[in-house]
């Protein structure tokens, strides 16, 4: 019974990029979270609001502010204030 325990590994949460559509870990990808007050970057993972995730390639964060992928996956039409905050705030490469 000890045995059997010990070999089961931990769950790993895994979550899919709304722009490249790969999956990876939710600790490997950025959340991000609609709130009342508009879109924003959830480095926590943990604020309230609906999410959607991005790897942090630098296409992906092109697709998800140029097109409407991320309008989609927040349920929300992104205003220009909103894609500035984000375009300022994805990490670096």
């Amino acid at each position: 019974m000890k045995e059997q325990l010990a070999q089961r590994r931990k769950h790993v949460p895994t979550r899919t990029c709304v722009a490249c559509r790969s999956k990876a870990g939710k600790r490997a990808l950025v959340r991000l979270v609609r709130t009342e007050n508009g879109v924003f970057v959830d480095p926590s993972g943990k604020m309230n609001g609906r999410g959607a995730y991005l790897c942090e390639q630098e296409s992906c964060w092109q697709r998800a502010l140029t097109t409407d992928v991320l309008d989609k996956a927040l349920r929300v039409t992104l205003t220009a204030e909103d894609r500035e905050r984000l375009k300022m705030a994805k990490p670096l490469p």
